[in-house]
């Protein structure tokens, strides 16, 4: 459960942070804002604005060490100081980790205990105190923006330490005074606002400012904040998601890919992961951060759903450890998907190829798996049940549940046996343990021959049927047996019954070699059924294209051929799909 607590003062909160009673997670954006929305934040304090409640969720029990925690950034460098320093927290007693409101809170650390270092314009970018001076935020006590000036009133500005020395006040050349922001914590805690007025020779309207400054920092409760208490991390990471607006929303995976990469000892843990895509896409296939972490669950976690608690310490050092063999196995799994003809457009599923990860990794075979001869039968058994599988839509709804089904087929606990003695790919033991596969019966089957030729699905339920092709070098192309030109000759008679959706569809396609369908091209199925009888064995070569025999092939005979060969692709689709 969860509630609002009483609003606490700045110092409240920047003294919880000195004492590590405030951290972050590990999934929190790095540190962001500029010096500009700094000192923009510091001017609405002043004003008595509302700055938006923040969110802290109580971490205590185990969470405190299954997870990464993170200190408050105070001195900030531009490309060189962004990170946040890890914190041990197996000592600690329970803390609160910050989830919405760290661009605030280290903004208000930096200015009141902390320095801003940027680049300087037009000098060299090899990092140096002169190129990227440090700077501490200075609030102008001598004069306050009009309204005509600027939307701020008050004037806080980072100074350079080089040309404030870092002095108490700071007068420029136009003879205004700067407060330097830090040290209201010690004039309020030690010294007295008015001993440092008459020290400094200050005006009532420069001691007012300072004053002003005081009670934003130690009297007004400005910090606002809904604490959240349950233990479960997955609960406050939902809460994260929903609130987070900064930037680019995050999403729940992008929170967990953090959580996988951050604590990696390998400095390019997050380059090498965000790199397998790229490569992937070289293959032709699109994946996302999402089919990563669902590899390392499937892999290795005897849980496959999206949770927080699952990367955990110890399973992400399970990942770190083998990562390598893993993108190779995953590499080596999209290599042996474009052999088999597929493309990011007709692989609907890809939660259908992590049993084939799972094979290929566990079994240690992923080098050279869709090339070398040994694994042919594998390779032969694996793309007829993954097109089966596409055909079917078996990895569709319930996909986790589905998952975690058709990984039985390889080990009963994954955390203890990762595989089980088997020598070939199990395609009928993964389809046993899938509740949801039963035997496909004729209306199905009708209902697959009405896909059209555009249909992404068009490609396995064809590749099925015609599996001896060239699918490896794409040496293969979709061809209208009665040909797309010569629809508009159909008689009214077979369009009434039959029409588009028929002669656009399985019912009327084939598979062809490309040579081969160059040498079709437009000709009629009669014709060019004569031409091939003539070269090749007339009932082998009708088997193999799957076209009826005896019967007249010409387009006035159009509705006999279709229902026909409807009869010949049910038996064939039938045998393949129900064994």
């Amino acid at each position: 459960m969860g509630s609002f607590q009483t609003a606490i003062t700045i110092y409240q909160a920047i003294e919880r942070i000195q004492k590590k009673e405030y951290l972050l997670p590990s999934f929190q954006r790095e540190f962001q804002w500029g010096p500009e929305r700094i000192e923009q934040l510091f001017d609405s304090i002043m004003l008595g604005y509302p700055i938006s409640s923040m969110l802290f969720w109580k971490v205590k029990g185990s969470a405190k060490v299954d997870f990464k925690f993170y200190q408050f950034l105070d001195k900030y460098i531009e490309t060189k100081k962004t990170h946040n320093e890890i914190m041990a927290t197996s000592g600690l007693s329970d803390f609160h980790a910050v989830l919405d409101g760290q661009q605030r809170l280290t903004s208000l650390f930096i200015g009141l205990c902390g320095s801003y270092a940027y680049h300087e314009y037009r000098k060299s970018w090899a990092y140096s105190e002169w190129t990227f001076p440090t700077r501490h935020l200075y609030l102008n006590i001598s004069s306050l923006f009009s309204e005509q000036e600027s939307d701020t009133k008050y004037n806080f500005s980072f100074l350079n330490k080089s040309i404030t020395k870092e002095q108490e006040i700071y007068t420029d050349p136009k003879r205004d005074k700067w407060f330097k922001v830090g040290e209201i914590l010690n004039l309020h805690n030690n010294f007295g606002i008015d001993d440092f007025a008459e020290k400094h020779k200050l005006d009532k309207d420069s001691k007012r400012v300072i004053l002003t400054l005081d009670k934003a920092i130690f009297t007004d409760r400005s910090i606002n904040y809904y604490e959240e208490e349950e233990a479960a991390p997955d609960k406050a990471v939902n809460i994260f998601v929903r609130i987070n607006s900064g930037g680019m929303p995050l999403t729940f995976s992008d929170i967990l890919m953090s959580i996988a990469t951050v604590s990696w000892k390998k400095e390019n843990a997050r380059e090498e992961i965000y790199n397998l895509p790229d490569t992937i896409n070289s293959f032709g296939f699109s994946i996302t951060k999402d089919y990563i972490l669902k590899s390392f669950l499937y892999l290795y976690h005897k849980d496959v759903r999206f949770r927080v608690v699952s990367f955990n310490n110890q399973f992400i050092e399970i990942i770190e450890n083998d990562w390598t063999n893993i993108r190779n196995s995953i590499i080596s799994l999209f290599e042996l998907l474009k052999t088999f003809g597929l493309t990011d457009f007709t692989l609907t599923s890809y939660n259908a190829t992590l049993p084939i990860l799972y094979y290929i990794y566990h079994k240690n075979i992923y080098r050279n798996f869709s090339t070398k001869i040994e694994f042919k039968k594998d390779r032969e058994t694996i793309k007829k049940w993954l097109l089966t599988m596409i055909i079917r839509r078996a990895f569709g709804s319930s996909a986790d549940n589905v998952l975690t089904q058709s990984r039985r087929a390889f080990t009963n606990d994954v955390e203890k046996d990762r595989i089980n003695a088997i020598e070939l790919f199990p395609a009928k033991e993964i389809s046993k343990e899938i509740r949801k596969i039963t035997e496909v019966g004729e209306d199905y089957i009708k209902d697959l021959l009405l896909t059209q030729k555009d249909n992404m699905y068009c490609f396995s339920i064809l590749s099925l049927v015609y599996p001896n092709l060239d699918y490896k070098n794409n040496n293969f192309n979709k061809d209208h047996m009665h040909p797309e030109t010569s629809y508009d000759k159909l008689s009214q008679k077979s369009k009434e019954q039959k029409g588009w959706e028929c002669y656009n569809s399985i019912l009327n396609l084939q598979m062809l070699d490309e040579n081969e369908n160059k040498s079709k091209q437009h000709k009629s199925l009669k014709d060019w059924v004569k031409t091939q009888i003539e070269k090749y064995d007339e009932k082998r070569f009708m088997e193999d294209h799957l076209i009826p025999m005896n019967i007249d092939l010409s387009l006035t005979n159009f509705i006999e051929f279709i229902e026909k060969r409807e009869k010949i692709l049910i038996e064939k689709l039938s045998k393949i799909l129900n064994h």
